[in-house]
């Protein structure tokens, strides 16, 4: 039994995939070639965004949204504790502070009370991560940015084709803030066979800015005006996301078909807490993570029966040793005991009932 199944979902689009990699190759146009604008191009389309940018993986795109903002030196991001280290990461490396904020223990997303509450004369930037697949409230997180004159990056690495509602209209994930990130990581809902990510925006301002950054700081060869960075998506990788775009939605429907089954027999387990759905966003499960008390106890219990977990993630980011010099004395409950808890299941586009049959069947006999 397999954790992600890339292999499978390949099979079913080899033969499209496969002449879409070899007319790069033919092509020899391996960087910058037409395939990337092209699938820039596509990928706007489905998002309903003036523009994307792309980039060579998500945690550049993170890293030049906010390089596009020039913010002030002692610029504090407000971002999740409980999420994966690249949303902290980036902030460090451009020399602002990350301040560490808890979450919704039910989303696992940013609580829009905990960032009203963090907000100093420093804080300049909001970065809203759309965890496991599901939105976070976009539409209070808005009001708080707006109220406060700040900026809003959504990291929407794990949700993208996701749906948020914001003043009783449905919009894509990803394109509610001023700038959205995502990434292309091959086990991701939109995955590549390398790395890759983008970056989207409808501020034509931003995004001049961003694709300079990206581009060396040029935007004209050779006449660097910012300081910038190399940061791209090679063609074989643009040539390859362009035919799963089309699956893209095809694939949300399986991931979700595959969490309603989950739903539907593990609900009635009453040791465990099943994803928590809220109406105002679709929920595309990037991952299935549930709440389990005796979380370490089951994982080496379902491996003894051959099925794959994962924790996201072990420890919050402001118990990270690289993170220490910017903790204060606030105590994140929510998001320490989460990392206590959480547990993720097998989760992909072809998990069929039969093999999650097993699964839950491996979990009921814990107890």
């Amino acid at each position: 039994m397999q954790f992600v199944d890339l292999h499978t979902q390949y099979h079913h689009i080899k033969e499209e995939v496969d002449t879409a990699i070899q007319s790069v190759i033919d092509s020899s146009q391996f960087i910058k070639g037409p395939i990337v604008s092209t699938f820039e191009q596509e990928l706007s389309k489905y998002l309903d965004v003036d523009s994307v940018i792309s980039c060579a993986n998500g945690t550049d795109a993170l890293q030049i949204a906010l390089m596009a903002l020039d913010l002030p030196k002692d610029a504090e991001v407000i971002i999740p504790a409980f999420t994966y280290v690249a949303t902290a990461e980036v902030i460090g490396l451009l020399g602002y502070k990350p301040v560490f904020v808890d979450v919704d223990p039910l989303t696992f997303n940013l609580d829009p009370k905990a960032v009203e509450a963090a907000i100093t004369p420093q804080s300049c930037v909001i970065v809203p991560v759309h965890l496991f697949g599901q939105s976070c409230n976009m539409e209070a997180i808005m009001e708080i940015a707006n109220k406060h004159d700040l900026f809003v990056i959504e990291d929407n690495a794990q949700s993208i084709g996701g749906k948020v509602k914001i003043d009783s209209h449905w919009k894509t994930s990803g394109t509610i803030s001023h700038i959205g990130t995502t990434s292309f990581f091959p086990s991701k809902n939109l995955g590549c066979f390398g790395d890759g990510g983008a970056i989207v925006t409808n501020d034509t301002n931003h995004a001049q800015q961003i694709k300079m950054i990206a581009n060396h700081g040029q935007r004209q060869k050779y006449h660097h005006e910012v300081l910038g960075c190399n940061s791209r998506l090679d063609s074989i990788q643009a040539a390859v996301l362009n035919v799963k775009l089309k699956y893209l939605d095809k694939y949300i429907s399986a991931r979700q078909h595959a969490a309603d089954y989950y739903d539907h027999h593990l609900s009635e387990v009453d040791w465990i807490t099943i994803p928590h759905r809220v109406d105002y966003s679709t929920h595309v499960f990037h991952q299935y993570t549930l709440k389990v008390a005796d979380r370490d106890a089951l994982r080496t219990h379902l491996s003894k029966l051959g099925i794959p977990t994962m924790v996201y993630y072990p420890l919050p980011l402001q118990a990270q040793a690289a993170y220490a010099q910017y903790a204060d004395e606030r105590v994140l409950t929510k998001s320490t005991q989460l990392c206590q808890q959480v547990v993720s299941l097998p989760m992909h586009t072809e998990l069929d009932e039969s093999t999650q049959d097993i699964i839950i069947q491996g979990i009921k006999s814990f107890r």
